[in-house]
């Protein structure tokens, strides 16, 4: 791809052989300047990969003051042209961090060259500058990771402690109701923290790509209707899950005729998905509606199978999801403010995300508090 190269150059004669020059290599000049301002303007509208800057400038801006403003707001590299070389010119103009300084008048060799040397030292600090960007980030990241990790096992770790001493220092005068309370706690701590941790390395595995992604050939609807039997087991019966779909999920070629027996013949192909993950976004999002519908309801599961793709919708009628929460629904350990002591760690939505990006869909939702939630979730059907 061409590179573009913008000439600030109040002689125009000077300019016009500058672009000449340029072209003649290869690169584009999208336009010349004579003025400071109008070259931060040209740089604002065409966005080229270095500027040819000349120091001394008619108007009120000379060109130093240009390519400060030219580097801080678009951090585009910048060449001086200069016909002066006292120390005092190159002092200020060493402050805006130029990739280079031709000196007038120069040869078309010394030109192209010096422009080739700075966009190849602008590419490698750009590289650079996205690695350390990157770096950074990753740090950041694993700190909070840490610190919530932290924070989500400290609860149930004081929670375990507290029962234990208490069971152990006064168990000969507790009942045993209080005693199978205290138990309870326990249990719940140890199941809470059994959840924490099998989902953080889930999460792990998908950060570093360790999840596969296995799509094979998936009977869609025995599928949905022998998991929703699974957790309609375990739900209440304040809650009911009511299942529909419409479409086959199938993929039917056309009838095709069989030469040797003149018998028409027709092949039905099931769609192919990665069930395990399937299994693991449904799960998570009917528990997740389960979960937040307390006072019970219907929770429904919509399948719509169209002929590239399957369209889950989950819709429940709970406690819904503040707005103030919903730019940040899948971030990990981020849970809705309204939630209030419902069990959960944050991880869950995170992890579904990840599981649908690997098939290649994607997910949306919309929710009103107090009126409920609705998820879609969009699968295209594999090719493998």
């Amino acid at each position: 791809m061409k590179k573009k190269i913008l000439v600030v150059e109040d002689e125009k004669i000077i300019a016009y052989d500058i672009k000449y020059c340029l072209e003649k290599s290869g690169y584009i000049v999208p336009a010349i300047a004579a003025y400071g301002q109008q070259a931060i303007e040209k740089a604002e509208e065409f966005r080229p990969d270095l500027v040819l800057m000349d120091v001394m400038l008619k108007g009120n801006m000379n060109g130093i003051e240009a390519a400060e403003e030219i580097v801080s707001q678009f951090n585009i590299p910048v060449i001086y042209l200069t016909a002066y070389s006292d120390e005092s010119t190159l002092k200020k103009a060493k402050t805006t961090q130029p990739f280079g300084y031709i000196l007038k008048p120069f040869e078309a060799v010394q030109l192209i060259t010096t422009i080739e040397i700075a966009l190849n030292k602008y590419q490698q600090e750009e590289v650079m500058r996205e690695a350390l960007e990157k770096e950074k980030e990753m740090r950041e990241m694993k700190s909070k990771f840490i610190s919530m990790v932290s924070h989500e096992v400290s609860n149930p770790l004081s929670t375990i402690l507290m029962s234990t001493e208490l069971l152990a220092h006064y168990s000969q005068r507790l009942n045993e109701a209080k005693k199978t309370e205290y138990i309870n706690h326990i249990q719940n701590a140890v199941k809470h923290m059994n959840e924490l941790m099998s989902d953080v390395m889930v999460l792990g595995k998908v950060e570093v790509g360790q999840v596969s992604f296995a799509p094979m050939p998936l009977d869609i609807e025995n599928f949905c209707q022998d998991l929703i039997a699974e957790i309609q087991l375990s739900a209440s019966d304040q809650h009911k899950i009511i299942f529909t779909m419409q479409g086959g999920c199938t993929n039917r070629e056309d009838a095709s005729l069989v030469q040797s027996s003149q018998l028409l013949a027709t092949k039905t192909q099931l769609p192919c998905l990665d069930e395990k993950l399937l299994r693991q976004i449904l799960t998570n999002l009917l528990l997740n509606a389960i979960k937040y519908s307390p006072q019970g309801g219907i929770v429904r599961l919509e399948v719509f199978c169209l002929q590239e793709e399957a369209i889950f919708r989950i819709q429940d009628e709970g406690i819904g999801i503040p707005e103030s929460d919903q730019e940040n629904l899948f971030n990990s350990f981020h849970r809705g403010s309204n939630v209030g002591k419902l069990p959960g760690h944050g991880l869950g939505l995170s992890i579904v995300k990840q599981y649908i990006e690997l098939h290649g869909g994607q997910i949306t939702f919309a929710s009103e508090v107090g009126v409920g939630t609705t998820f879609i979730v969009n699968l295209p059907f594999s090719k493998k």
